[in-house]
């Protein structure tokens, strides 16, 4: 089933989500709809505050080469906690929670991730490049925050007036 996303300026996305402790049939029926409401939406990753679920999940499927994905390549990440992180990388990064809208962040370039899979398995993780940008997008949004809170001053300004300037446009 896909499941609406919610949009800035919705106050929702400043949730910080609770940890996950039961997993069961219900867990893995909202995972595979966050799966399906990602794909229809041309994400590559998806946090489950993003449809309105306060808990610490999110999934990611990362294109190959060709740009294609695929569901045996997906990653359920439950409860994540990232160490090691190192280097520094900047990337342009959009979200489904706000359509539209690309801007320059810098991340961490590698990190190791520790989680627990559906299942409730404990899981380590060695990321860099795009996937250890899209883990840290995700988690981002775990913790209540988005992505522009990650820019300067100015390009935040710019970015609140050309977000105002869209919404009137689609009225």
């Amino acid at each position: 089933m896909i499941l609406p996303i919610i949009t800035y300026p919705n106050k929702q996305l400043k949730t910080r989500s609770k940890e996950v402790v039961t997993f069961d049939a219900l867990l893995h029926r909202f995972l595979d709809d966050m799966f399906e409401t990602m794909m229809s939406s041309n994400g590559i990753g998806l946090a489950a505050i993003q449809v309105a679920n306060p808990i610490r999940a999110l999934i990611l499927c990362i294109p190959d080469e060709e740009g294609n994905q695929h569901k045996e390549n997906i990653l359920e990440v439950i409860n994540p906690v990232m160490h090691q992180q190192k280097g520094n990388v900047l990337y342009q990064e959009g979200c489904l929670s706000v359509p539209g809208f690309y801007e320059d962040v810098e991340r961490y370039e590698t990190l190791t991730l520790h989680y627990q899979n559906r299942h409730g398995e404990a899981c380590t993780l060695e990321a860099n490049e795009l996937l250890a940008i899209a883990i840290q997008h995700e988690i981002d949004h775990l913790e209540g925050k988005l992505f522009i809170e990650k820019l300067t001053y100015n390009r935040r300004k710019k970015f609140e007036k050309e977000y105002k300037k869209a919404l009137k446009e689609k009225k």
